[in-house]
């Protein structure tokens, strides 16, 4: 059975300017049960900063997390596939391009979601997800 993108990922995205203290991102996370937010400089999509991130790149480099900001540790380079895409297609785009999640959007390049690993991991009998 081939699985679209659409039926796998996540639906919600929160976006946070890039002058959000990591503190209060890391409780919008907590707060909203998810694992990254969507970074952004006015209406622009400036990157995409993750649970992981904030530890490794602030909290283990000892970044106060209460005055470090989201845009000094977020990942600039933001992947996207189409929701029309298959899964099998998206987690190809990881694993070449390294990374555990992609933004997700339409026909007309507009952000719709996020495909973590662990949309694919519970999907189920995915064949893409071993």
């Amino acid at each position: 059975m081939v699985r679209l993108v659409a039926d796998a990922m996540t639906r919600q995205v929160v976006y946070l300017p890039a002058d959000t203290p990591l503190d209060e991102a890391a409780q919008a996370m907590r707060d909203q049960g998810i694992g990254d937010v969507v970074v952004t400089e006015g209406p622009t999509l400036a990157g995409i900063v993750t649970d992981r991130d904030i530890v490794i790149r602030a909290i283990a480099e000892h970044h106060a997390p209460s005055t470090t900001m989201l845009g000094s540790i977020a990942t600039r380079e933001l992947l996207m596939v189409e929701q029309s895409a298959t899964v099998e297609e998206a987690v190809r785009a990881m694993r070449d391009r390294g990374v555990r999640r992609l933004l997700v959007c339409d026909a007309d390049r507009n952000l719709v979601g996020i495909l973590s690993l662990s949309d694919i991991a519970l999907l189920p009998t995915s064949s893409a997800a071993a």
